[in-house]
């Protein structure tokens, strides 16, 4: 299995940038605001059913805080389950909330040979990436899993072509409402979408366009990291996962009971984290955007006690660990794009 950036060959070049502030600023003047209410959501990111063997109590706990905050929808970023009959109970769970549902399609959905089809019509997801609006704010859901038609990269595809980039043009102009956009593969990191640089793009276009800073945020899940950075205007937000950080065959350790091992082989080459991760997100047209996130440790020996080395410019404990961290982009009364 592989899928995250400590299993790569190069490791991303992320610490030299976690000086990002915590909060940052979301330039929306008051016509920008017109209409607007606040929306709160649960937003989670690679519980990986098929690789935990607690992956079920994860969601449970994420599911009962989306209901005890009374949260308009929930929306989950990919690496989510597979469709297969073993994971009805899973899905249940995620069905249980009663609001509004939102997948995002993940590289992993699909291992097995299974088509992507056949996790939407398990999920019961109508669109591979669609957007909707909520409480008169913009959400946009992109499909990062196209195959790039000439020299793609080793590995899962992690590109998005040109019908879609048309479609998140035109549903970008159409929109007068602020976006955040979400995405399973990072828009802004190596290791993520092949095409990252003309997605983004796209997105500073829109705001150009507009006038004034249309989208204020992308998300995304894949990377397992907690990290943040602005590229022309534009927040980049990695939420964690639910579950772990993958570590790979050097760092491999058995963490749980022989048994466990057996039945999920690849849990070894992770460091879990002991309670689930999640966040609490809320828009508000007074205050912008806040990100409430939770805070663990690992099961066993961390990355770091395991030999991993932290490398200037490369790997930092502030961005490996177990936690997705609190950021705030806070509305100001600017309107410059």
């Amino acid at each position: 299995m592989k899928a995250h950036p400590l299993s790569r060959r190069t490791f991303v070049k992320y610490a030299a940038l976690a000086c990002a502030p915590v909060t940052c600023a979301w330039p929306l003047a008051a016509a920008n605001r017109a209409g607007l209410k606040p929306v709160r959501f649960g937003l989670c990111a690679d519980p990986h059913k098929d690789l935990v063997p607690d992956a079920d109590e994860r969601l449970r706990v994420f599911i009962e805080a989306a209901r005890s905050d009374n949260a308009d929808f929930i929306l989950q970023l990919g690496d989510f389950c597979q469709p297969l009959a073993k994971n009805r109970g899973f899905l249940e769970l995620w069905e249980s909330f009663k609001g509004p549902r939102y997948h995002t399609l993940g590289n992993h959905d699909r291992d097995g040979g299974l088509g992507w089809q056949a996790t939407q019509d398990y999920w019961g997801m109508p669109q591979r990436y669609y957007s909707f609006d909520h409480s008169g704010w913009h959400f946009v859901v992109l499909d990062g899993n196209e195959i790039k038609p000439v020299n793609p990269e080793p590995g899962y595809p992690h590109y998005i072509g040109a019908e879609q980039l048309a479609w998140l043009r035109e549903d970008l102009r159409k929109t007068t409402a602020p976006t955040l956009v979400f995405s399973h593969q990072s828009l802004e990191a190596d290791g993520g979408l092949e095409n990252r640089a003309e997605v983004r793009g796209v997105l500073e276009q829109a705001n150009t366009e507009a006038g004034w800073r249309k989208i204020g945020a992308c998300l995304n899940g894949h990377h397992h990291i907690d990290f943040q950075r602005e590229i022309n205007g534009i927040q980049y937000v990695q939420v964690n996962s639910m579950s772990y950080v993958w570590l790979g065959n050097v760092y491999a350790h058995v963490r749980y009971s022989d048994l466990i091992d057996k039945a999920y082989p690849a849990l070894k080459f992770t460091a879990p984290y002991k309670e689930s991760l999640f966040a609490r997100v809320q828009l508000d047209p007074e205050t912008g955007l806040t990100i409430q996130g939770v805070s663990s440790e690992f099961v066993g020996p961390s990355p770091w006690d395991l030999g991993l080395k932290e490398r200037p410019g490369t790997l930092d404990h502030n961005i490996i660990a177990p936690r997705i961290s609190d950021r705030r982009l806070k509305i100001s009364s600017a309107a410059r794009a």
